[in-house]
């Protein structure tokens, strides 16, 4: 008997090669993209945490996604918003060809009701390569929403949150919007994530905010960013990570993936500067922060209609990302008592939640016919801006975004207080006062400074300090000496 051959007639060579690299770049977005721009962005105290809850849900939720997530996102038809929970580990199942099971689509009105309009999806990889590729947007859609919590939530019932919340929240958008559920056959377009990914974590997020509570009044007031250069470092890395992040979501190295990566870089560079010229108009500054914010507001935007929308229409895109949520987190949040009351560390609320929103809803407005029909099950879909009904794919882009918002903001409350009778969601206050010292026994940096006093345990023995007295002891006799004979 013959052995399998490892290369089906089904399997395209650059197809494959091409999803596969596309998910790694989304991987590295999150580890080290965010455990950079987390630990680096954070007050000095809360760098090791924050990093460490981005790494540790990377983790975490690849074990979830391949011993049932994956199914409940990408397998058979259980709910109209859910699929049927299952392992993705046996050799025979991730070796097939790849497909999504409840993707086939049938005509719902005229002569041709019930006809089949679109056939199921059967992509030109294996399994194992889709597995591989949504688990990345799923790992990296939690981090986001970790962004919220950041210098606060108790490690313990993050460890417990990132599960559950994986399972009864974001599978429900996957399905729903990508793997054959009702709104991906009512026609709602979510090309990369605006979605499933960014207006889940953003609203999950802000929620979560609420429950855990704030920080400490005084890290509230006060929490500078422990090195900037290092918070650039992972915000390139999620830039040009966002290659795979919309240039994957075609399934193939087609004209339309060529496209997703052009309009996903021209929306992030204009929304940066969108962001950088309101900084230096309102308050005579350019932030390097907020030159940040810009640049993930702009990537966020494009990221439901990468693929879809027309150069112009990305660029356009880019100047709302850069100064719609610019207006929501500088002077919208500032004024509203109900948004400063809930302690959103990162902002993710505005980054991405609003973003996203505001880039499904520009998807329903300039999503161009013939784009659509590269990608999307349903026939003739169009933006509004296109005329012949493209005003029902605005209404759809709106329901479609309520549904996330809701069914978000109701469960992660479920999930927080369920974990609360269990687990505090908050650090104690002692925790909270010193920080990565009293969560992991560990600091990001070999410094002591900034005003502690030195402590014999922490710094070193006796031994050490006589030592180094004496160094500097020496160093001083030496200058001094320097010093007269010059």
């Amino acid at each position: 008997m013959a052995a399998p051959s490892v290369t089906p007639h089904w399997l395209n060579k650059g197809d494959n090669a091409w999803q596969m690299t596309a998910a790694t770049l989304v991987g590295l977005q999150s580890v080290p993209g965010l455990v950079i721009l987390y630990g680096s962005i954070v007050k000095k105290k809360w760098a090791v945490n924050s990093a460490f809850m981005a790494l540790y849900a990377f983790a975490a939720v690849l074990i979830c996604w391949v011993g049932w997530a994956y199914n409940m996102s990408f397998g058979k038809h259980l709910l109209p918003f859910w699929g049927k929970a299952g392992p993705a580990l046996y050799q025979k199942y991730l070796t097939d060809q790849a497909t999504i099971p409840s993707s086939a689509h049938y005509f719902k009105h005229g002569t041709h009701k019930g006809e089949l309009e679109t056939a199921m999806l059967q992509l030109a990889f294996p399994v194992a390569t889709m597995v591989y590729f949504q688990f990345v947007f799923a790992a990296i859609c939690v981090i986001l929403l970790a962004g919220s919590l950041l210098g606060r939530m108790n490690f313990l019932a993050w460890m417990i949150f990132v599960p559950l919340w994986l399972t009864f929240s974001y599978t429900v958008g996957a399905f729903s919007l990508w793997g054959g559920g009702f709104l991906f056959h009512w026609g709602v377009i979510d090309y990369s994530g605006g979605y499933v990914i960014h207006l889940s974590a953003g609203v999950a997020g802000f929620t979560a905010a609420y429950w855990v509570g704030p920080r400490l009044t005084r890290d509230r007031e006060r929490f500078p960013p422990n090195n900037i250069l290092l918070t650039l470092a992972g915000a390139g890395l999620l830039w040009l990570g966002w290659a795979g992040f919309n240039g994957g979501d075609p399934y193939a190295a087609n004209v339309d993936a060529s496209l997703a990566v052009l309009n996903t870089n021209i929306s992030a560079a204009a929304s940066l500067l969108t962001w950088t010229m309101f900084d230096v108009f309102f308050f005579r500054k350019p932030s390097v922060i907020g030159a940040v914010q810009g640049m993930i507001t702009g990537l966020v935007c494009i990221t439901p209609g990468a693929g879809l929308v027309q150069g112009w229409a990305a660029l356009l895109m880019g100047i709302a990302s850069g100064s719609i949520p610019w207006y929501t987190m500088m002077v919208v949040h500032k004024q509203a008592k109900f948004l400063q009351k809930i302690d959103d560390t990162l902002g993710v609320f505005h980054t991405h939640a609003v973003a996203g929103l505001l880039g499904g809803l520009l998807t329903g407005l300039f999503a161009e016919p013939t784009l659509c029909n590269f990608f999307l099950v349903v026939s003739n879909s169009r933006g509004a801006f296109y005329g012949s009904g493209g005003i029902y794919q605005l209404a759809r882009q709106i329901v479609g975004g309520m549904f996330i918002i809701g069914w978000n903001a109701v469960v992660t409350s479920i999930i927080l207080l369920a974990i609360n009778v269990f687990v505090p969601l908050r650090m104690s206050e002692e925790q909270l006062i010193v920080g990565d010292d009293a969560v992991h026994g560990e600091e990001a940096y070999a410094l002591w400074g900034d005003g502690e006093k030195f402590d014999l345990i922490k710094h070193g023995g006796a031994d050490r300090i006589i030592q180094d007295s004496q160094d500097y002891t020496d160093v001083a006799k030496e200058s001094q000496q320097v010093t007269v004979e010059i």
